[in-house]
């Protein structure tokens, strides 16, 4: 089983076909907040912000098993250059039910959540 389609939807920025890509439980743990990320629609936002804020997204590689993928990606975060990966696990039927992001160097991490953290709240969701 590999990321494809969530692959393809997050290159493309398509918000809405990287969220099908979800089970409706999902649990998003981010690399800036200590609490994750539950279900559809909280992901949605967390993913409607990523898509304003990275600049130059891409992703370079790609690990896959039975039950999950390892995306690599690299973008800019203002000044900052990030680099990170996805871990996606996928159930029977083929989506993401628990998703991890981890990113470097630590100034990339700081400069995501200073980008992140604002908009969020602007949204009316404040994660800590």
């Amino acid at each position: 089983m590999n990321a494809d389609r969530f692959r393809k939807a997050a290159e493309s920025k398509d918000v809405d076909a990287m969220v099908d890509a979800l089970t409706a439980d999902v649990v998003l743990n981010s690399p800036v907040a200590f609490k994750p990320f539950r279900g559809r629609d909280e992901v949605r936002l967390l993913f409607t912000v990523l898509m304003q804020v990275f600049e130059d997204f891409r992703y370079v590689g790609e690990f896959d098993s039975e039950d999950g993928s390892v995306l690599r990606f690299r973008c800019r975060v203002g000044t900052r250059d990030v680099e990170g990966i996805d871990l996606l696990h996928f159930t029977a039927d083929g989506l993401c039910d628990d998703f991890t992001v981890m990113v470097r160097p630590l100034s990339a991490a700081i400069a995501l959540a200073e980008a992140v953290g604002p908009r969020l709240a602007e949204a009316g969701y404040v994660k800590s």
